[in-house]
């Protein structure tokens, strides 16, 4: 037998879902994979902090705030929340193909937005208790 007739090893399949996912390249060092998916589960917590802190600021802050303040704080927060934990999984995922495929790594857009809307609300209840 000739090297052409050899059989080839069979890598076990990870399943159709896997295959739409994470379509092409090699399957990266787990370490590194565990590692992103560390980080996503990171941002998912960083998101229910934040769904929870939407949550309290309605439900215990009525005498802090005016009702359009705190609703509107409250909404930034829930929203921020949704749109961190979404945002976690695209990150996972484009960090994963990106891997996989021995590209760069992706910049985590969702920092700045992050960073943004934190500051926004940070800077309302700054001005809300130094107001009062």
């Amino acid at each position: 037998m000739d090297n052409s007739e050899q059989p080839r090893p069979v890598t076990p399949s990870r399943g159709r879902l896997a295959e739409r996912l994470l379509p092409g390249g090699e399957e990266p060092d787990p370490r590194f994979t565990l590692a992103n998916e560390r980080t996503f589960l990171a941002w998912i917590r960083t998101s229910l902090a934040l769904l929870a802190g939407g949550i309290a600021l309605e439900a215990f802050t009525s005498g802090l705030f005016i009702e359009p303040v705190r609703k509107g704080l409250a909404v930034l927060l829930l929203l921020l929340g949704m749109m961190l934990s979404g945002g976690a999984a695209v990150r996972w995922l484009r960090v994963e193909r990106s891997m996989r495929t021995k590209a760069p790594l992706p910049l985590p857009f969702i920092v700045p937005l992050l960073a943004g809307a934190g500051a926004l609300a940070a800077a309302v209840v700054l001005v809300f208790i130094l107001w009062r």
